[in-house]
């Protein structure tokens, strides 16, 4: 798969201002007229909508001007990292239709580099080990108001900056108990400047590395000169790095090293979401969701078990451009993207998910027939398929109505409607539990002439159903997902609650007792359909034989609510 792949589907795009600065830098071939990015993930946990943001930018930016993008993990912290994350980071970068050809790197490549950096900073008086705790630099750092204190450790001499550095490197001292700190100043209205810490002691095992290293660079450390060892023209950060770039800048400086440039732009902020990789973490180790692939999750893993389309993605990312201040954006327009998609590629079938029994009393009882289907009407070279009909039938519960509000036009004692691909039915009468009063099955009557969904006489129907021959139907679970969280920005903690406090109870509802059409028989695992007037589904993994399992991706614009609103309204 090229990298250039994704990019060529999409219809033009409006430029932004990554977009011009690259094309200025090309104008003054700042760069030799090159353009190489690259997308950087902490394998820390899971990638998630926002990332899908920086992967198309970044992939795309070096496919529009026939540049490279790497793939590099900045693996600089064995405690929080793990395979897992690496292999499913791989995995979803490839999903969302991106390749990075040979150019897949770790920061863990360059650890004897960056250690050797670090011994030349130190020999220059740039770098100093301090022996203040974690909790006491954050002390004499001071504020945004107050500059901050010198170490006592600041003046050593170069010569045991070199022994204390080469003796951290070889274990001699605990977990915490020194670190190497570049020496900048520490008055800096700018607080990332005031001595920063480049390595600190962890006797920890590297998933890559394993117990080679008791000493690791901090990502400030290892981010720029990672840039500066590839080659990256353009180092595309999110705005939270805009403070860091003084930074990166003075290292690169100070070692006399080739310089990229850094540019910051917008992160992705959802309604009714949160991409924070610490509270997705809680939402999976604290058992709120099934794991971090549970379709209620905004992870790449999660949407794809839903059932969203990378294409539906690389749309939507494409659609809600990039600027230089974040915002948020509604999870309603995702959820459009990935309808506009699926509207396109999904097959249309028929599925009942709350089942109510229809006897049709005038259809002769053992006959069979089938009926044509359409596929997909926005595609007509999908074809048609064959939907068999009898004389006993299922249909939605929400497509009955005993006493019908006004502006309900569905089926109701004595009403007539049109089963899709079918026949007109009239409901002749009703069948209740006897205990509860629930209405446990219709009998109806049919009109052989309208085959196909139109009466030769002209008259006509307010609805057409959907419906489920019984003889043939194959039972399903289907699990309906809703949004994880009630409140539109559940991060906002102003309020002195927690964000799981604002937990959806109804985020999933699983019916057991659906009925699906045959064909639906032979469906695989990621297979997306369309229920006709249901929404948009797709087969989950638990799917096993003798058990169908489907997982709702996002509703049809569905208009039922509105309908019994307005009656309600209207009297």
């Amino acid at each position: 798969m090229s990298s250039t792949s994704p990019e060529a589907s999409q219809p033009d795009k409006p430029s932004h201002f990554i977009r011009e600065i690259i094309l200025e830098d090309l104008r003054t071939n700042r760069f030799g007229g090159r353009v190489h990015t690259r997308f950087p993930p902490e394998p820390n946990g899971y990638l998630h909508i926002g990332h899908a943001k920086s992967i198309c930018l970044n992939f795309g930016l070096a496919a529009e001007f026939g540049g490279k993008c790497n793939l590099r993990f900045d693996d600089t912290n064995p405690c929080k990292e793990e395979v897992e994350y690496v292999e499913s980071i791989i995995e979803d970068v490839r999903w969302l239709g991106f390749d990075w050809e040979d150019r897949l790197y770790y920061a863990s490549d360059y650890f004897e580099q960056l250690y050797q950096w670090a011994i030349q900073l130190i020999k220059a008086g740039k770098a100093y080990v301090c022996d203040l705790s974690p909790e006491e630099i954050r002390q004499y750092r001071g504020t945004l108001t107050e500059p901050g204190r010198n170490s006592p450790w600041r003046d050593r001499s170069v010569e045991e900056n070199l022994d204390l550095f080469q003796r951290m490197r070889a274990g001699e001292f605990p977990d915490g108990s020194r670190t190497l700190r570049a020496k900048i100043d520490m008055a800096s209205p700018n607080l990332n400047l005031r001595d920063p810490v480049m390595y600190r002691i962890l006797h920890a095992t590297h998933h890559r590395t394993g117990d080679k290293w008791c000493i690791y660079p901090t990502y400030d450390f290892a981010h720029g000169q990672c840039d500066s060892i590839e080659g990256i023209t353009h180092s595309i950060c999110t705005l939270e790095f805009e403070d860091h770039r003084p930074l990166y800048d003075w290292y690169l400086d100070q070692l006399g090293i080739y310089h990229p440039r850094q540019i910051e732009f917008d992160r992705l902020n959802l309604t009714y979401t949160v991409l924070s990789k610490r509270k997705l973490l809680t939402l999976v180790q604290k058992g709120y969701v099934r794991g971090w692939d549970d379709p209620r999750m905004p992870t790449l893993s999660g949407l794809r078990r839903r059932g969203y389309t990378p294409e539906g993605i690389r749309t939507f990312c494409s659609r809600i451009g990039v600027s230089k201040t974040n915002g948020i954006v509604e999870l309603s327009f995702l959820e459009h993207c990935i309808r506009e998609d699926l509207n396109k590629r999904a097959p249309r079938v028929m599925a009942v998910l709350r089942p109510l029994r229809v006897v049709i009393d005038n259809y002769p009882e053992g006959q069979t027939e089938e009926l044509d289907a359409v596929n997909n009407p926005e595609d007509p070279s999908m074809g048609t398929r064959k939907v068999p009909f009898s004389r006993v039938l299922y249909i939605e519960r929400e497509d009955f109505r005993e006493d019908p509000p006004k502006h309900y036009y569905r089926l109701a004692p004595g009403r007539e409607v049109r089963l899709r691909y079918a026949y007109f039915i009239r409901c002749t009468g009703v069948v209740k539990d006897p205990a509860t009063g629930e209405v446990v099955e219709l009998h109806c009557s049919y009109d052989p002439a309208t085959r196909g969904g139109n009466a030769p006489d002209g008259r006509k129907v307010k609805s057409t159903i959907h419906w489920v021959s019984a003889a043939h139907a194959i039972p399903a679970e289907v699990r309906l997902y809703d949004n994880l969280f009630l409140k539109p920005n559940p991060a906002d903690e102003s309020e002195g609650k927690d964000f799981t406090e604002y937990l959806n109870p109804e985020s999933l509802v699983v019916l057991e007792d659906c009925k699906l059409e045959p064909s639906l028989q032979t469906a695989q695992p990621g297979d997306r359909f369309q229920f006709e007037r249901l929404g948009y589904f797709c087969v989950d993994p638990d799917t096993a034989p003798g058990r169908l399992v489907f997982n709702r991706t996002v509703q049809l614009r569905d208009t039922l609510a509105k309908i019994e609103k307005a009656g309600k309204e209207n009297g």
